[in-house]
């Protein structure tokens, strides 16, 4: 595995779970494998659980982490090839990139989109040069368009919660204060429509995700109707992904909190268990007793993360031997 963007990348989802069971029951099993081995952790914006997640499962497989804060631990970066570096940035990532590819074996980065490009910010620039330029795997841990790991890290938490063979799974945009990316989203619908679920998705008129990522998917713009009978429920924000109006491109359409998830939502499904990637704006995204419920699964969803990418990182690690 050369690199971790798409679900493909993971090849055979039930292997790809049956794999995530034997991490998570046993983590250090593969210790031996990271020995003298080094993973290189690249944070252009704020992390908590992919940070954490990340260091974890590096340690569990017997790596050493190195995270690198650009702007705070770094010279700024420039992302663009072409312009006068005449501004605050001291370092252009063409020479970065090769440079932290020649002190790890393994590249995590984390670069949000900047929701004023759409075609600089779905062509992964940014990602696309570590790819190029740094010699090494590299792991997305939530770029411009996608965020793998959480995606990964939601299906082994359905698949250990479910209680029957092909669960209702439904992802509900929801309102949010800031214009947010669409990366949560595009790889939550990417890995449910790979997976052996009934995959719906709700979002008022305007919110449509890029169809690359959505094929295959239902779409319901009535989100009472969507959750009918729903036996999980991902609730997520994201801005216009500008598809049908390139031009609202990260505006704000909508703060109706109509949309919010409340009891009253919750009501109407399967008893379904409620998911979030966190960090959540309460009672915005979601009601205090809807997050704070025994059928809320965010904490153990977020324990995931570790054994997500644990199995990603075993697997490029399996290849150097």
């Amino acid at each position: 595995m050369k690199s971790f963007f798409h679900v493909k990348d993971i090849g055979d989802l039930g292997a790809a779970l049956e794999e995530a069971r034997q991490v998570k029951s046993n983590p250090f099993a593969w210790k031996h494998l990271g020995e003298n081995k080094t993973l290189m952790l690249v944070f252009f914006n704020s992390s908590l659980r992919t940070r954490l997640s990340s260091q974890k499962a590096a340690l569990n497989l017997g790596m050493s982490p190195i995270v690198l804060n650009i702007g705070q631990d770094s010279w700024k970066l420039e992302t663009e090839l072409g312009v006068v570096m005449d501004g605050d940035k001291s370092e252009h990532l063409r020479e970065a990139i090769p440079v932290m590819g020649s002190y790890c074996d393994i590249i995590g980065v984390r670069s949000f989109a900047g929701l004023t490009d759409r075609e600089f910010d779905y062509a992964e620039t940014i990602l696309r040069q570590f790819v190029d330029y740094s010699g090494k795997p590299v792991i997305s841990l939530e770029s411009a368009t996608v965020h793998p790991c959480q995606a990964f890290a939601d299906l082994i938490t359905i698949d250990q919660y479910k209680t029957k063979a092909r669960p209702k799974v439904v992802m509900t945009w929801a309102p949010h204060p800031r214009a947010l990316p669409q990366a949560v989203p595009n790889s939550f619908a990417e890995w449910m429509n790979a997976a052996d679920v009934d995959f719906v998705i709700t979002h008022p008129r305007g919110y449509e995700l890029d169809p690359a990522f959505t094929q295959g998917a239902r779409i319901e713009y009535d989100q009472m109707k969507a959750l009918e009978g729903a036996d999980f429920v991902y609730a997520k924000n994201w801005s216009c992904p500008g598809v049908t109006n390139p031009a609202d491109y990260g505006k704000v359409l909508s703060k109706d909190m109509s949309w919010t998830v409340d009891a009253a939502h919750m009501a109407v499904t399967d008893n379904a268990c409620f998911l979030h990637c966190l960090p959540v704006r309460r009672n915005m995204i979601v009601s205090d007793e809807v997050i704070d419920s025994p059928r809320s699964l965010v904490i153990p969803e977020a324990a995931n993360r570790v054994v997500s990418i644990q199995v990603v990182m075993k697997r490029m690690l399996e290849e150097m031997q």
